[in-house]
């Protein structure tokens, strides 16, 4: 295997130092474009599976060899373009395996060339091009850009990492959660758009990820927005790189916790604003702390009990807020029922302020965004008079009340995605007509984040999922 000691390029380490330090070497001779690359840095535990997918992305992967003694290998494409297509890529976007970096370069060598004691070959079914879609496929293909993946015959481990690579050969991978199920290891994968999920359905569909095992079954889920609080080795949102890994921590860091443990003032409660806005409130009014959205948060738990009229994050104060309602006779309701609740294992308190109104900044003076005015919001529950609404007013519950349910969503999809909120599912309850249910989380404090995460959650097809705390239980 000594015959396999490529140089590195530009200010790289060289191969040739013979106690295999990492002293720094600058090499001028760069080597020219081949099909055959040269791995460095690779951890001693990494697989030739997790080395080989790598490459899958860019084409067919033909020979690998590893040198684990040196911690290097040699990966070698079925084309000098797709050696050149991954390059270039890991150039712009450096590559890490088991989020160690790792450094790739051309090789010197044309072809891998190893004799049987020290080659480890190989061979996968190559897809080079994404295959265009008929008219018949595209009505065919539903609205869902998420795919249901299941793997059999898994003899070699599927990651995250392994299943983006695979899957971004079609489109743009948004979210991806795994998870194992009747002892099958299983992942729904959401694209940008549902055309890329059906390419890639039509492409992956019964392919082997390696040679003779961890075959792909591919199918459309009822689900058409994966909703993912952690990226970790179990799910990711490559959206928001901002989300913890959520190893026993949650998704505010310590300052926020720390500001939450103290009293939020809040002057009622509020309504069912728009996700988009409400995100975007919460990232501009915590200043500097991506993924952490107080406001949206907060707006989700209350929404249930009236609607809201304006919402200030105070300026000098940003662990306290000042939510307007309609009346104090909602503004009363959201104290009395969620004075004391817990969020993030720390006690909210509420209390009515001595104001009365939220005022408004004048133009250009609200440069972080902590006031927001929602008065003209559609999306009010509570603004006609003798509304039904009013009559499903109850305080927080382990039992959540579902309704607007599409009549293709499963009680599986249902139960999948609120344990993706990070609690426990103990009991689930379709209505007759399937349009409602009844689903039971562990604790109320799991109850409340489920809610939090799901209320208005697009299901596909201009519906929204409701969500609200139950008087009943299963």
């Amino acid at each position: 295997s000594s015959q396999y000691g490529d140089g590195w390029v530009g200010v790289a380490r060289n191969d040739g130092a013979s106690n295999g330090s990492d002293s720094k070497k600058l090499k001028v001779d760069a080597a020219p474009p081949s099909r055959v690359l040269h791995i460095r840095k690779v951890p001693s535990e990494v697989s030739d599976a997790e080395l080989i997918a790598l490459g899958l992305p860019f084409g067919k992967v033909t020979n690998i060899l590893t040198l684990k003694g040196k911690n290097q290998a040699f990966l070698e494409m079925g084309t000098e373009e797709a050696a050149i297509t991954m390059v270039n890529y890991y150039n712009s976007v450096p590559p890490s395996v088991r989020n160690m970096p790792i450094f790739i370069q051309y090789s010197n060598h044309k072809e891998l060339k190893t004799d049987s004691s020290n080659q480890t070959r190989a061979v996968l079914p190559a897809v080079s091009t994404v295959p265009s879609l008929s008219s018949d496929n595209q009505e065919a293909a539903g609205t869902s850009p998420v795919l249901r993946i299941v793997i059999d015959n898994l003899f070699y481990p599927v990651t995250l990492d392994v299943l983006q690579q695979i899957f971004s050969k079609f489109g743009t991978v948004m979210k991806i959660i795994t998870f194992t199920k009747n002892n099958q290891f299983q992942a729904l994968l959401q694209y940008s758009e549902p055309a890329h999920a059906q390419q890639a359905k039509q492409a992956l569909d019964c392919q082997n990820i390696y040679n003779s095992c961890c075959t792909l079954h591919i199918d459309f889920s009822k689900l058409v927005n994966l909703n993912v609080k952690y990226n970790n080795d179990k799910s990711r949102d490559y959206t928001r790189p901002e989300l913890p890994t959520g190893d026993g921590q949650h998704s505010l860091d310590s300052a926020v916790a720390a500001a939450l443990r103290k009293d939020s003032s809040l002057l009622g409660a509020l309504n069912p604003l728009s996700a988009a806005a409400v995100v975007a409130a919460g990232k501009v009014a915590l200043a500097g702390q991506p993924g952490v959205l107080l406001v949206s948060n907060l707006n989700e738990e209350v929404r249930v009990y009236g609607d809201v009229q304006r919402v200030k994050i105070l300026y000098n104060k940003k662990d306290s807020a000042l939510v307007q309602m309609s009346d104090c006779n909602q503004a009363q309701l959201a104290m009395s029922h969620l004075n004391g609740q817990k969020m993030y294992g720390n006690v909210i308190r509420v209390t009515l302020s001595k104001h009365q109104t939220v005022a408004l900044p004048r133009d250009g003076l609200d440069v972080q965004g902590l006031t927001k005015d929602y008065a003209n919001s559609p999306l009010h529950r509570f603004k006609k008079p003798g509304s039904k609404n009013f009559q499903n007013i109850f305080p927080p519950s382990a039992t959540l009340h579902l309704s607007n349910i599409p009549q293709n969503v499963t009680e599986d999809d249902l139960q999948l995605l609120f344990t993706n909120t990070g609690g426990t599912v103990k009991a689930f309850k379709f209505f007759q007509d399937h349009k409602m249910a009844l689903i039971q989380m562990s604790t109320v404090e799991e109850a409340i984040q489920a809610l939090i995460d799901l209320h208005n959650y697009s299901m596909g097809g201009n519906q929204h999922l409701r969500v609200s705390f139950s008087k009943s239980s299963i």
